[in-house]
């Protein structure tokens, strides 16, 4: 299995609890949007630690994007990629990834899960190809939205939040059910794309096939 030392360029505070690492791409690098790789911090004693994270970044770009969740209070790797600088070293390895672009479709993710979405709607946009995509974003709170004016500028109205720990003005309120489902999406035989913790995943396709979507038109990404 190949290993890729590359050296962080630059790293940005997203939102309160998320990174934005910039690192270099490796000669011959290439990925599909929505893929992801295991990464590992290049410091002795960190070489073995790895972590999976999606490309944010398009494949035709210069640089390798990845925007991270940090979790410092209950993992490790996350609290000391908050130590880490520029110049610092990611170790990253194979490509690998179960989300692809299959057509206009329903995005849904809950928190970090957005990640696979990123790379694949920045595609479409410069494909001028973004259709009549939606994206369904579930997190706590309007600080937990990552990437929000992106998204509006990229989707408008097809770009829904519901925030479960806020009730605010312009969102909505509570978690993802079959009746919220058919209040915002338009077309159910579209694709449906989802990424979350397995059992939002789980909950999410028992709601879709109750509203008549089928497994060919489900496809998904889990992550814990």
């Amino acid at each position: 299995m190949e290993q890729y030392p590359v050296k962080i360029i630059s790293i940005h505070q997203v939102t309160h609890d998320v990174l934005r690492f910039v690192v270099e791409k490796p000669f011959n690098y290439s990925f599909l949007p929505g893929q992801a790789t295991d990464i590992s911090i290049n410091i002795t004693g960190w070489e073995e630690d790895r972590k999976p994270f999606t490309f944010t970044s398009l494949p035709s770009d210069e640089f390798l994007e990845f925007t991270i969740k940090t979790y410092p209070e209950r993992e490790r790797f996350t609290a000391k990629l908050l130590e880490l600088t520029t110049d610092d070293e990611l170790i990253l390895h194979d490509v690998y990834g179960a989300i692809s672009y299959q057509g206009d479709g329903v995005f849904i993710a809950g928190g970090a899960g957005f990640t696979p979405f990123v790379s694949i709607l920045r595609d479409l946009k410069r494909q001028k190809s973004l259709g009549r995509n939606q994206l369904i974003l579930a997190n706590k709170t309007k600080s937990d939205i990552i990437y929000a004016s992106e998204f509006e500028e990229l989707l408008g109205p097809h770009f829904v939040n519901i925030l479960s720990e806020e009730n605010s003005s312009g969102f909505y309120h509570g978690v993802i059910t079959s009746e919220f489902l058919k209040s915002v999406v338009f077309n159910f035989g579209h694709y449906f794309y989802l990424c979350g913790p397995p059992p939002m995943m789980e909950a999410l396709v028992l709601q879709l096939k109750s509203l008549g979507v089928t497994d060919n038109q489900i496809i998904q990404e889990e992550f814990n």
